[in-house]
């Protein structure tokens, strides 16, 4: 794209406050909230009530994909013009229906405004990308480049960028698609980044959406699969949003780029995992998102351990993390990307592409699907072992969850290299904002059920028992644990040395849950 063209872009966009806040002023909550789940008439009868103006023209054309005339873009986009988006490559002419109508420009790609929450705050970017199901005509083409999605707004909001990316040097958005991880990056620390992708359409895109949105010097785009091309490099910081989608090899395995890695099954997110630790810095993080398949008898969350295991060819000590926070079945698994591709159920292209899914989880006795988060930190050479937690928790995000996660992520790795006895000896703090729910009977004067409840990170609910939620009670920093599991053993008349025991573990997991962390 002609960059000095995406420029005056901006300035256009600008002037038009083409902005989310913008748009919902528009049209007001409910046309915007309707548009939003792609249905258009709300929003269609609010801009006829009100007129036309450059920001109406531009929502009528990219967010509600109607056809605009050639003089309303111009005017809309006045350095830019109607010419220069057509020779962008983002409208494209439409002629009209019978002989007197004119012709008219509709959106070849989207130009959507968004926002992101990340640990940093709140951040607005205009995203170019490919139309999506809402308003593409027809399936989507092979190389297709998704805008803003869910999992890549999961995978921001996990991600530890608060504190200007807690002083990362360099960051590595590995599959970057249309940019927007990589522009986050670039708005959120000071580190030198390197955005890569296999589709060269897709660096073409993200190369348009940083100039764009003036971070251009910010990015380093490389093309080629996966780590390629950063042979030997090492950063404090990498996100992914890879390819995961479990697809169906062979003729009935429709490829698209954005979402299908062309291995097997789960093996490309097994490949990322594996080759992450050699391109970590020490003291570095990798988060990436996945999907990992459960097949008869194995519990997915087993695999991806295997898949961080030590081989004789790593030598480098890691820590992770694996967050399970979605499990379905094979046939919702199989629906929800039969949609994706643009087919609807009932038609004889949906049930076809529903059978090639199945047939192949069958052939490979797959029962579930996990999908989650993986988390990577590169411990200090010399580490004597590495670390290992998985856990299931499908709770809410918290603001801020990308800061809170890894701060418990780091906590509990330093825990896990503490004794038993310097575990005893540890002062310990209560999380912030963990409360204690207590369940009674009537009449009866002792709780029948007490539950740890934190939305630190991840919103969890822990059932504990009298003597674990006394001792996070008493967690302020004064005592240490030790003379806390004293205390509490003559109270509740139990063995001191159980008693400490039980603690010893129940701390150990309540760090990992940001309940309790060292003082």
């Amino acid at each position: 794209m002609d960059l000095a063209l995406i420029t005056r872009l901006r300035a256009d966009l600008n002037a038009a406050d083409y902005r989310v806040g913008a748009v919902a002023a528009l049209l007001g909550d409910a046309a915007d909230a309707a548009r939003q789940r792609g249905v258009w008439a709300p929003a269609q009868r609010v801009i006829a009530a009100r007129g036309p103006s450059p920001l109406a023209t531009l929502v009528r054309l990219w967010l509600l994909g109607e056809t605009v005339a050639a003089d309303a873009l111009d005017a809309a986009l006045p350095t830019v013009t109607a010419a220069g988006a057509e020779a962008l490559g983002l409208v494209a002419t439409e002629a009209a229906d019978g002989a007197d109508g004119a012709d008219g420009l509709r959106a070849v790609l989207s130009l959507n405004p968004v926002t992101i929450a990340s640990s940093a705050g709140s951040t607005e970017w205009w995203i170019l990308s490919d139309l999506d199901d809402q308003l593409r005509r027809g399936p989507a083409r092979p190389d297709h480049v998704m805008g803003v999605g869910g999992a890549t707004r999961s995978l921001i909001a996990q991600a530890p960028l608060g504190a200007r990316g807690a002083g990362a040097a360099r960051a590595l958005d590995l599959g970057t698609g249309c940019g927007i991880v990589a522009l986050q990056l670039a708005h959120d620390t000071d580190a030198a980044i390197i955005a890569t992708d296999i589709s060269e359409r897709a660096l073409e895109l993200a190369r348009a959406n940083a100039a764009l949105n003036d971070v251009s010097d910010r990015i380093d785009f490389r093309r080629g699969s996966l780590f390629d091309p950063v042979p030997g490099e090492r950063f404090e910081l990498i996100l992914s949003n890879p390819p995961f989608v479990i697809t169906p090899r062979g003729p009935g395995g429709e490829i698209y780029a954005y979402r299908d890695g062309g291995l097997t099954g789960d093996d490309l997110v097994a490949g990322v995992v594996a080759a992450a630790p050699a391109h970590l810095a020490p003291g570095g993080t990798m988060l990436c998102l996945g999907n990992w398949e459960c097949p008869w008898g194995v519990d997915g969350l087993d695999r991806v351990r295997g898949w961080i295991a030590p081989s004789a060819e790593r030598t480098e000590r890691v820590a992770g993390w694996v967050i399970e926070r979605d499990r379905v079945d094979p046939v919702q698994y199989a629906e929800t990307w039969a949609r994706d591709g643009g087919s609807r159920p009932g038609t004889p292209e949906f049930e076809e592409r529903l059978g090639h899914w199945l047939d192949d989880f069958d052939a490979r006795r797959i029962v579930a699907v996990g999908l989650g988060a993986i988390r990577l930190h590169r411990l200090p050479d010399g580490a004597p072992r590495d670390v290992w937690h998985a856990e299931r928790a499908g709770g809410a995000m918290s603001a801020g969850a990308g800061d809170e996660l890894q701060a418990a992520f780091l906590a509990a790795v330093r825990v896990d290299g503490c004794t038993d006895r310097e575990m005893l000896e540890t002062h310990w703090v209560l999380g912030r904002g963990v409360t204690e729910e207590r369940a009674h009977d009537p009449g009866s004067e002792a709780p029948r059920a007490l539950t740890l409840v934190t939305e630190r990170g991840i919103a969890r609910r822990i059932t504990a028992d009298p003597l674990l939620a006394a001792a996070v009670g008493a967690s302020d920093g004064d005592l240490t644990l030790g003379q806390i599991a004293d205390a509490l053993a003559t109270i509740l008349d139990v063995d001191a040395d159980a008693a400490a025991e039980a603690l010893v573990s129940g701390v150990r997991e309540l760090v990992w849950l940001g309940v309790l962390e060292p003082a």
